[in-house]
Formats: structure tokens, sequence, C-alpha cells
């Protein structure tokens, strides 16, 4: 194994782009092989660079997300926080829709 290889810092979260997926998949292969991949990304890079990569994702968009529980208040008929808690949500949503232009000039449309 080269210094190089063995020296290289792991990722600490997962890979959130499609742009990065590529990038880490080519950085791979490099360090392993010392070698680019024949593939559609590894030709995207040695022609473009990572502007090629960033421009022009080969790779599909990795999403990722993460459900997080809270700690249930004792139920009480008289106040919910969680109702609490939708409204205000609501509430955001309804300010944004209000502050929306209602015309759009045609510049913005080219």
């Amino acid at each position: 194994m080269r210094a190089a290889a063995s020296a290289s810092p792991g990722r600490f979260w997962p890979v959130g782009e499609a742009a990065q997926a590529d990038y880490e998949t080519l950085r791979g292969q490099v360090l392993a092989t010392a070698t680019l991949p024949d593939c559609l990304a590894a030709a995207r890079f040695a022609r473009r660079g990572l502007a090629g990569l960033i421009a022009w994702p080969a790779a599909e968009p990795v999403f990722h997300a993460e459900l997080v529980g809270a700690a249930r208040p004792p139920w009480t008929p008289y106040d919910d926080p969680r109702l609490d808690a939708l409204a205000a949500g609501y509430a955001v949503l309804l300010d944004a829709a209000t502050t929306l232009p209602t015309h759009i000039p045609m510049e913005v449309h080219r």
C-alpha cells in the first residue's frame, strides 16, 4: 500500500451530492490502483477537471434523511405542544406565501 493511501483520512459524513459521489469513487480507485477507471466520470474529470465533475455529475443524487425522536410531554387535554409546533410551522408557510410576488416580470421568464 502506498503512503498516500494509508495517510488519507476517511469520510466523517455521508456523501451528499452526486458530484461528491463521483469524486469519492474516482479518489478511491486512484488510491487503490494509481490509475483512473474507464468510466464517464473519469473521462469528464480527465477532460474538464473537478469543474467537469461538479457541472456534469454522472452519479445519481444522494439524499440522506434522519429521523430524530423527541421526549413526549405528559398528556393533557388542555395543552398539546405538538399542535403548537404544527401551528407555528403552518404560520411560517402562510407568511412565506403572502410575501411572494404576485406578478413576475417577463425578463425573469427568459
